[in-house]
């Protein structure tokens, strides 16, 4: 399937705000954390705290409430853990392939369309996801898949494989440094086509070598965001 005929299907969808729909389009604000940002040069980007404070000082000064971006955006901030073989130039992973979505913890997160719960797990670990959901979605004969990801505990509590989800419907709340990984609040949102039998878990970051692949199973989640 062309990802352009697929880009083009989620145009025409009416999705809900995974953030909730009592926020403004000019509540949000972009972010840039790339390699190429050089106001990011100044920043302890292996600190969540100094993340943190930068990202936060960002959303404030351009009185917003919300921080957005990072699709297919290289960064520095993975350099800080293992999960991203940042030691080999050949694997090292840094390029990401969802959108981030940066605001407090504890705020509900909600299904963007109906679907179903495909898997959820606890990706424990320095610079991983943390507690993770993955929705399966069925668009006439098109199946994807949305993964939500640095996520509270709680989130994976009283849920089950295979209920079905209504569009939205709260699915989660977001987590804490302490249990997502080490980040700044924030949801990592990604779409997926094929899953490859991934459970719970999906790459959210590529190395440059495997980037084709996974820019056409993962195709921009822009239009699935009420963001435009």
């Amino acid at each position: 399937m062309p990802i352009s005929f697929f880009e083009n299907v989620l145009k025409s969808l009416d999705v809900f705000p995974v953030l909730g729909d009592t926020y403004a389009i000019n509540d949000y604000i972009p972010l840039d954390l790339s390699v190429d940002n050089p106001d990011l040069q100044t920043v302890n980007v292996s600190s969540s705290d100094d993340l943190e404070v930068y990202i936060w000082k960002h959303i404030e000064t351009n009185k917003a409430k919300i921080a957005y971006g990072g699709y297919i955006e290289k960064r520095g901030i993975y350099n800080r853990s293992k999960n991203f073989n940042q030691n080999n130039p050949e694997t090292e992973r840094n390029i990401h392939l969802g959108i981030d979505l940066w605001i407090e913890a504890s705020r509900p997160i909600y299904a963007p369309l109906e679907g179903e719960l495909h898997s959820f797990k606890n990706n424990p670990g320095f610079g991983n996801y943390g507690p993770t959901l993955i929705l399966k979605h069925s668009i006439d004969s098109l199946e994807f898949y949305t993964l939500y990801g640095h996520l509270s505990t709680s989130s994976l509590y009283e849920i089950r494989v295979g209920e079905k989800v209504q569009k939205g419907q709260q699915i989660a709340t977001l987590g804490t440094a302490e249990v997502n990984g080490d980040y700044p609040p924030h949801l990592h949102f990604q779409i997926i086509l094929d899953m490859q039998d991934f459970i719970g878990d999906y790459p959210g970051v590529s190395n440059q070598k495997d980037l084709d692949f996974y820019r056409n199973n993962c195709p921009d989640p822009k239009n699935l965001l009420v963001l435009k």
